[in-house]
């Protein structure tokens, strides 16, 4: 339906108004028409779509926090910073834990030291039984042949008993005392790595976007001190409408807006969170997004998602004139130009949908030359 003629009156004055002046046709313009091109409004398929609102998050983030009670004497970094995998972050006072390091060094040491003394106690036992059954394997030939006492063998058997006795125990203390020795290894480690724990270290390369902590702080076990993110991986989590569950699927491309960044991106579904929101009635979706400059965890971001298509009248850019909150094109109406006022709708790359104004089967035209104005004689070339 085309606009009623009071309605393109009151358009053309409003364009006047805003600077658009109606070129007065003569009778010289009118034997002149200018060339142009006409675009054929016809009914295209445009992707249905849904949009969602949510915040960038970094994929790979973690929060510090000391292993050990202790005060703070350094605090190497500050928000903003960027830092490497296992360089230090935050050094605590760590006199007791040297301490017990050392005592435990010192037991190990002890240990150790004894390992001669016990080795030589086994080899004099060893040696004391080797002679026992030497001197057995006599004493019983001896009695065999009737020439010892039964008093004398009988010694002889006690003896051997009593070296196999010495070795046996000589053997239980060195194997006593090679546990003592594990025991002091591993307690030389445990108090290694309680001392290690006093100088927090970077878990991954990253950017610090978070500080809690000063020098003279108690830090306790757990508390937080740091915030790091990785700046390799982010992502969009948005909240979606439960009833749209169906529409959303792992891997999906979605189209993601980022107003601060003036970009858009394609991203991809990695998550679907299942449990769903009860009070906003809606599940998280987490969308993998692309590594670009400039991206950091807070930033409002949208994603688009497809939901299925329908039928819009779409113009070209470049035919769209626009003044403050007016918008029109100019179509080719029997060999004259005329201006119709529009509302706009989605953009979808060099062509913008169009909400009313004009109709399907209609000239509209692209793209609009140099001075062309509501009136003038147009002729439509291909």
């Amino acid at each position: 339906m085309k606009i009623p003629s009071i309605v393109s009156a009151l358009a053309l004055a409003v364009l006047a108004g805003c600077g658009a002046h109606p070129t007065q046709i003569t009778p010289s313009a009118a034997a002149a028409p200018t060339a142009v091109k006409a675009v054929a409004l016809a009914p295209l398929q445009w992707p249905e779509t849904y949009e969602a609102t949510g915040t960038v998050r970094a994929r790979t983030a973690a929060v510090i926090a000391a292993k050990v009670m202790g005060y703070v004497r350094e605090v190497a970094v500050r928000p903003g910073d960027r830092v490497r995998r296992g360089q230090w972050l935050v050094r605590l006072e760590a006199r007791e834990l040297e301490a017990a390091w050392r005592q435990a060094e010192a037991a190990l040491e002890e240990a150790r030291s004894a390992a001669p003394e016990a080795d030589n106690a086994v080899a004099a036992a060893q040696a004391g039984l080797e002679l026992a059954q030497v001197t057995f394997r006599r004493m019983e030939d001896l009695f065999s042949k009737r020439s010892i006492s039964n008093q004398e063998y009988d010694e002889a058997a006690a003896r051997l008993k009593l070296a196999q006795a010495n070795y046996q125990m000589a053997r239980s203390r060195r194997q006593q005392l090679t546990a003592k020795i594990q025991q002091a290894e591993q307690a030389l480690k445990a108090a290694a790595a309680a001392r290690g724990w006093a100088e927090i270290a970077a878990p991954f390369d990253g950017l610090v976007t978070d500080k809690s902590v000063e020098p003279g702080n108690l830090a306790a076990p757990g508390a937080p001190l740091l915030a790091i993110e990785a700046e390799d991986s982010y992502r969009l989590e948005v909240p979606v409408e439960e009833f749209r569950l169906a529409a959303v699927r792992t891997g999906q491309k979605v189209e993601v807006r980022l107003d601060a960044l003036q970009r858009e991106l394609e991203g991809r579904v990695s998550e679907i969170v299942p449990a769903v929101d009860a009070a906003a009635r809606a599940f998280l979706v987490k969308i993998d997004l692309p590594p670009i400059p400039g991206l950091r965890s807070g930033l409002y971001g949208r994603a688009v998602f497809a939901v299925g298509r329908r039928s819009v009248l779409a113009v070209p850019a470049d035919a769209v004139r626009e003044r403050g909150q007016l918008a029109w094109v100019l179509t080719a109406e029997q060999g004259q130009a005329r201006a119709r006022l529009i509302t706009l709708g989605r953009r979808r790359g060099e062509q913008i949908e169009v909400l009313s104004g004009v109709n399907a089967g209609e000239l509209v035209i692209a793209p609009v030359p140099p001075g062309l104005a509501e009136g003038a004689a147009v002729e439509v070339r291909p």
